[in-house]
């Protein structure tokens, strides 16, 4: 394969984007290769292909159009569809663009993928919102060197600050929610912390430490476990996530309620009482989070966090089409606040 020529030193290619046509005498390689690349076909070699990301990184792109090439679309990109937290998402988004006469594509996100991020870059849509997820710094650059503006919705993992991204205020929310246990007169409070890559579930048992050690309470290692489940890639078994809140439950002196930090451990927490008899909330008190639906329908309802997801999801889109419009916002950081739902899964602990 050709190697990359140098820019000569009168070449302006340095402090300038490059078009598609610089791009390809740079790479010696044609201009349909190159298009092929921008526009996220797959039918190029590997590595002539790295070699083209590589120029285009290191200088950037230069279209040759404006946005009027740009699809009428938001791309809604979600690290997992499970639990009913997509479909509130999409639904306000969908408000959003609506207003603006934009559709909206659904698709899900796998590191490593190369058809994703293909896809995306064929469609060229107006914009990316990437939900429950963190993409990678090529996948983050390819989409910058091709205009297409990116945010990101309740991200897991670390990413640049200059980086917009919409959240709750989960700290608050995990302190809330303990307080609300301790107000019960709950002492032997366990937490269920969610994935080790999640912010906000990391943010959630903060927030749960810093209401025990308000109330002078020892924060008791054996009652905080990691069940690495929720949102996203690397989930166990549900038998697995079962096995490990009945060892909580067996403990000789037992939590009298348990705080979930991930959406889908109370179920767990649920089954896992019923196979040892243990009554809730007479025996035990159960917090979830983002189970503002499914929750009712529990026996007995669950007490749940609720993070505002639609509200969450419609601020994203606007400052989406915001950056679209070339606008930058003053933060690049949102949170919105959490509200605490109190059903029929916590009471006062027994004397």
């Amino acid at each position: 394969m050709s190697m990359a020529a140098e820019p000569t030193g009168d070449s302006d290619t340095r402090s300038r984007p490059l078009t598609i046509a610089q791009l390809a005498e740079l790479a010696q390689v044609s201009t349909a290769t190159v298009s092929k690349v921008v526009n996220g076909r797959t039918e190029v070699r590997p590595e002539t292909r790295a070699l083209i990301e590589r120029l285009i990184r290191e200088h950037g792109y230069r279209p040759q159009r404006r946005r009027a090439a740009f699809a009428p679309l938001v791309e809604l990109v979600f690290g997992d569809l499970d639990g009913e937290a997509p479909a509130e998402i999409a639904a306000g988004v969908e408000r959003v663009t609506r207003a603006h006469r934009l559709g909206v594509t659904v698709s899900r996100l796998r590191h490593g993928d190369a058809p994703w991020i293909a896809g995306v870059l064929s469609r060229r849509p107006t914009g990316v919102i990437s939900v429950f997820s963190s993409l990678s710094g090529t996948e983050r650059e390819q989409l910058a060197t091709r205009g297409i503006p990116l945010v990101l919705l309740d991200p897991r993992g670390e990413h640049p600050a200059e980086v917009v991204t919409v959240g709750a205020s989960d700290w608050s929310a995990g302190l809330m929610a303990t307080r609300h246990l301790l107000a019960l007169g709950h002492r032997r409070i366990a937490a269920l912390a969610g994935p080790a890559d999640s912010l906000a579930a990391r943010a959630r048992l903060d927030g749960y430490r810093t209401a025990l050690d308000m109330a002078g309470v020892p924060a008791d290692p054996e009652l905080i476990t990691g069940l690495g489940f929720g949102r996203g890639g690397g989930s166990p078994t549900a038998s697995s996530a079962d096995a490990e809140v009945e060892r909580l439950l067996r403990l000789p002196s037992r939590p009298t309620a348990i705080l979930t930090c991930a959406d889908g451990q109370a179920a767990a927490v649920y089954r896992a009482a019923h196979r040892l008899g243990l009554r809730i909330p007479g025996d035990l008190s159960v917090v979830g989070f983002d189970a503002p639906l499914a929750g009712r329908w529990m026996d007995p309802p669950l007490t749940t966090v609720r993070r505002p997801l639609p509200e969450m999801a419609a601020t994203a889109a606007d400052m989406l089409l915001g950056l679209a419009r070339g606008e930058h916002p003053a933060r690049p950081r949102v949170e919105l606040g959490a509200d605490l739902i109190l059903r029929g899964s916590t009471t006062a602990a027994a004397a």
